[in-house]
C-alpha cells in the first residue's frame, strides 16, 4: 500500500509525524484532499480548520489548525501551521469558554479558532 510521509509543524514544536494513506485539509480555496502520489502543491491553510489525516494501518488524526501553509512534495505532506493542536490535547470546556467569550467581544478571528477546535475536538460549535 501506498503512503505519505505527513509531517504537522507548528511554531514552536511539531505535533506529530508519521505514515498516512489519506490527508484532508481545509485551505482558502476550498477542501483538499491528499493521496500518495499527488502533485507538488503549496496551499494556504484556512483558519480554524480540521486537519485530517488517514493512518496507515487504520487510524485517523485530527487536528486544529489555525492559519499556515500545506506543502506536498515527492519526499510528503508538510503541515506548517501558526497554531495546531491534536483533538486528543483539546479541553472541549475551555474552546466553549473561549467561543463564547470571542463572540461577545466580537472577535471574528477567534471565533474561527475556538469553532476549529470545538470541530476537532468532536463538539458541536
Amino acid at each position: 500500500m501506498a503512503e505519505l510521509h505527513v509531517e504537522v509543524v507548528a511554531v514552536e514544536s511539531e505535533v506529530w509525524s508519521g505514515a498516512a494513506v489519506t490527508v484532508i485539509a481545509k485551505t482558502t480555496e476550498g477542501e483538499i484532499g491528499i493521496l500518495p502520489g499527488h502533485a507538488p502543491l503549496l496551499g494556504e491553510l484556512a483558519e480554524g480548520s480540521t486537519l485530517r489525516i488517514m493512518q496507515t494501518g487504520g487510524g485517523e488524526v485530527l487536528a486544529a489548525i489555525h492559519g499556515g501553509f500545506l506543502s506536498v512534495t515527492d519526499e510528503g505532506v508538510t503541515v506548517l501551521a501558526e497554531v495546531a493542536e491534536l483533538a486528543a490535547d483539546i479541553d472541549a470546556t475551555r474552546a466553549r469558554s473561549a467561543l463564547d467569550r470571542a463572540r461577545a467581544e466580537g472577535d471574528d478571528s477567534a471565533v474561527r479558532r475556538a469553532e476549529g477546535r470545538l470541530r476537532a475536538a468532536g463538539s458541536a460549535a
